[in-house]
């Protein structure tokens, strides 16, 4: 109890904002492991990537027309996955230039609508919550808007997990069981735009593939099965993200300033740890079996 008591400041749980950001970082945690593993078989980070950083725009706008940035984060997501989805068909090269064009466009239009922000209107601290978030001033209103949204990404990307995981592992074996790519692919990419939406507003638009790709990336690291992937992946950023919202509470009793860190700064710091962790255990996984096959 010592221990834990030196750990924990006093009135962390009894804090509204606290319980909140708890109850936003395990939704969007457990919403982002399904996605976050399928996008990395897909080898689809990038886009998710691009997702994030388009969403700045939705975000910025969103705060210039009074209306929540979790709003805008979705507008632009969609948009953008609209954009993804009608390039499908096209070559993968030709996919990723089209991505960093609009992608380039976009964070243009985003440095435009902050500046508005920070000039034309009476909103403070826009640029920060936007690019980086700010969990602790989230209304304690927006949580069932976002379990619910959480609830419609879970359930597009469960029905197409196997069917996309089965295309981007054994193209030819999902053509001859008659998998219709476009459509399943079409309801990953709903799945992708509310997660990468939901990331952004929990730890900001330029950080959100971290927990997108972060937990999923070190847990496919330790194992390739896919569902034991998904449940590491939701472990990983549950913890990195209730901790990090502790650290970012507790922070604001350290000196010098006493105004507390960023709970997004943390959240990325952890994740990036668990993934150096992850491929130190892989490493010594190889050379173990290496040891095995050479014996």
């Amino acid at each position: 109890m010592t221990v834990l008591a030196g750990l924990v400041a006093p009135g962390f749980l009894s804090s509204g904002p606290v319980r909140v950001a708890l109850a936003l970082g395990g939704i969007v945690s457990l919403v982002s492991a399904p996605v976050g593993v399928l996008t990395v078989v897909r080898r689809q980070s990038f886009a998710g990537h691009a997702l994030g950083d388009i969403g700045a725009t939705g975000g910025a706008g969103a705060f210039l027309l009074g209306v929540s940035a979790l709003w805008g984060f979705l507008a632009s997501s969609a948009i953008a996955v609209g954009a993804f989805h009608v390039a499908g068909s096209r070559e993968r090269r030709s996919r990723d230039i089209a991505t960093g064009i609009v992608l380039g466009a976009a964070l243009g239009v985003s440095a435009l609508f902050l500046y508005l922000d920070a000039n034309s209107t009476s909103t403070t601290g826009a640029t920060m919550t936007v690019l980086f978030g700010s969990l602790f001033v989230v209304p304690p209103g927006t949580v069932p808007l976002v379990a619910g949204l959480g609830a419609v990404a879970l359930v597009a990307v469960l029905v197409c997990f196997r069917p996309l995981l089965l295309a981007a592992v054994h193209p030819d074996v999902a053509a001859a069981r008659g998998v219709r790519v476009r459509r399943v692919e079409l309801g990953y990419l709903v799945a992708l735009a509310v997660a990468v939406a939901l990331s952004a507003m929990t730890i900001g638009a330029v950080l959100s593939t971290a927990l997108l790709v972060g937990p999923s990336g070190a847990a496919l690291r330790v194992t390739r099965r896919p569902g034991s992937a998904v449940a590491l992946a939701a472990a990983l950023g549950v913890v990195a993200t209730f901790a990090g919202v502790l650290l970012a509470y507790d922070s604001y009793a350290w000196p010098p300033a006493q105004h507390g860190w960023p709970a997004s700064f943390f959240v990325v710091v952890l994740l990036f740890v668990a993934d150096l962790a992850a491929g130190l255990l892989a490493g010594r996984g190889r050379r173990r079996s290496a040891r095995r096959r050479a014996g």
